[in-house]
This record gives structure tokens, C-alpha cells and sequence, in this order.
């Protein structure tokens, strides 16, 4: 009788080992799948530290965080290289889709425009938004135009029926940034010119 009872114990304890080690193949291998590339992996927080090509990832819901290695950080955050580990670290903007540094946007999100690395929902004033680069456009506001030119054709003030006469306008203060949308600064039409010079033809000074 003791030796039946020594067996169905026997019996027991073992199913209950096969049970837990059967559990502890699936923990590990779901830890597997959520800790590609990882070199150091928690069950809890996900991955630790990743294999140097990588960033980790480290996302945040509510006190929880889990760490994922990636190729490429997500839109909202950016890649930080460091000697020990390589980081997406989060934009500051919630605006901003993609950003160079943590403070300075390369690109916003939707109903929002670029300028000077900051997003803007309207465009900041002296600047026009581009609508198919989601940017604001530097603009400027040219002086008044000069006095027509004297009417000329190929630098002779007579000589020739029709010539042109040429106006100019400058941008006031400081030189326009590069890539700034101007109008137009110059200005041509076509003027009719005396047919003889008195004195002979010359060339205008």
C-alpha cells in the first residue's frame, strides 16, 4: 500500500514538472520573439541594451516603459548615437514628425508648417506657406521703383526707331535670406527712341 502511495506521489510531482516546464519553453520563447535584437532582455521592460547597429526604443504607457531595438526610430523621434548605447530619443514638439536635434524639426505633421526648424499651424509674419512642401516661405516687400531708364538699343541712346527703357526696385535693410519669394526688381518696355542723333551717332555714357 505505501509503495502505490509512493508511486501516485511520484506520478504527481512529475506532471507537475513537465506543466512548469512546458510554461517556462513558452515565457521564453515569447520573450524571444519580443527581444529581437536585444543583447540584454527583461520579461518585464522588453530589451535593455541593443546590438550596436540599433537604437532602442523605449515606449512609455503610463509608470509602464518597454524597450524595443530598432533600424530606424519612429516618426516623432530621432536617432542618438552613444558609446554605450544608441537611443530614439522623442521630439520635443508634438507637432513635429521627424527632427534633426531635439529642438530643431526637419518636417511637421499635417496642418502644420515648417520654418526655421519650429511648426507652426500659420505661417509667422514676412513668410508665405508653401503648400506642397508644408513650409513657410521667406517673402519681401521691395521699395518704390526708380525713375525710367533712358531709352536705348544695344547701349545707343539714338540711331535705331525702338529701344528699351529698364526700372529698378531694391529690398530695403538687411539683404533678403536665399530662397526668400520676391517680385519682380526689374522691369523693361519698349520705347520708341529718336531716328538721328543730333551731331552724329554716339554711344550713351
Amino acid at each position: 500500500m505505501q509503495w502505490i502511495i509512493f508511486m501516485l506521489l511520484l506520478f504527481i510531482s512529475s506532471m507537475e514538472m513537465l506543466t512548469q516546464n512546458g510554461w517556462k519553453k513558452q515565457a521564453s520563447a515569447g520573450l524571444l520573439e519580443n527581444c529581437t535584437g536585444c543583447v540584454l532582455c527583461s520579461e518585464d521592460n522588453g530589451c535593455i541594451t541593443c546590438h550596436h547597429r540599433l537604437f532602442l526604443l523605449i515606449w512609455r504607457d503610463g509608470i509602464r516603459q518597454y524597450g524595443v531595438c530598432v533600424h530606424t526610430c519612429p516618426p516623432g523621434y530621432f536617432g542618438v548615437r552613444g558609446l554605450e548605447v544608441n537611443r530614439c530619443t522623442r521630439c520635443r514638439s508634438p507637432s513635429c514628425e521627424s527632427c534633426f536635434s531635439r529642438d530643431f524639426c526637419m518636417k511637421c505633421k499635417d496642418k502644420f508648417y515648417l520654418h526655421k526648424g519650429q511648426c507652426f499651424r500659420q505661417c509667422p509674419p514676412s513668410t508665405a506657406a508653401q503648400p506642397g512642401t508644408r513650409e513657410c516661405q521667406e517673402t519681401c516687400e521691395p521699395g518704390p521703383w526708380s525713375e525710367w531708364s533712358a531709352c536705348t538699343h544695344k547701349g545707343r541712346t539714338c540711331g535705331c526707331k525702338w529701344g528699351v527703357e529698364t526700372r529698378a526696385r531694391e529690398v530695403p535693410g538687411a539683404a533678403r535670406e536665399e530662397g526668400a519669394a520676391c517680385p519682380a526688381l526689374l522691369e523693361t518696355r519698349k520705347c520708341r527712341m529718336r531716328k538721328h542723333c543730333p551731331g552724329g551717332e554716339h554711344r550713351a555714357a
